[in-house]
């Protein structure tokens, strides 16, 4: 009795947490990401009435080329941003942060 109570309490967390995720994420800007060569560079639209904060993420392959991090860009309502950023050599992996700003919304 107490594990099925435990397994219903569990589930309904996460049914809460994905609810809350899937809120949050309604206003963040649609970005992708394209990679050539070393270079990457990373697309972002924002169809939402909000402001949405993203930055571009770079991870070097080599262990010796250094990762970076482009600076945040605020992608207002209807708004598109270009980020860029790059390695030496080859890229490892890049991502796209976001952070909406509070009260523009």
């Amino acid at each position: 009795m107490a594990l099925t109570a435990t397994a219903a309490l569990l589930s309904g967390l996460a049914l809460s947490a994905q609810a809350y995720a899937a809120e949050r994420d309604a206003y963040l800007a649609s970005c992708r990401t394209a990679v050539e060569g070393s270079r990457v560079t990373a697309y972002c639209h924002n169809p939402y009435p909000g402001t949405d904060r993203v930055q571009l993420h770079v991870e070097c392959a080599r262990w010796w080329d250094i990762d970076s991090d482009s600076a945040p860009v605020d992608v207002g309502p209807t708004a598109y941003a270009e980020l860029t950023q790059r390695c030496w050599k080859e890229v490892g992996g890049a991502w796209i942060t976001h952070r909406p700003l509070p009260g523009r919304r």
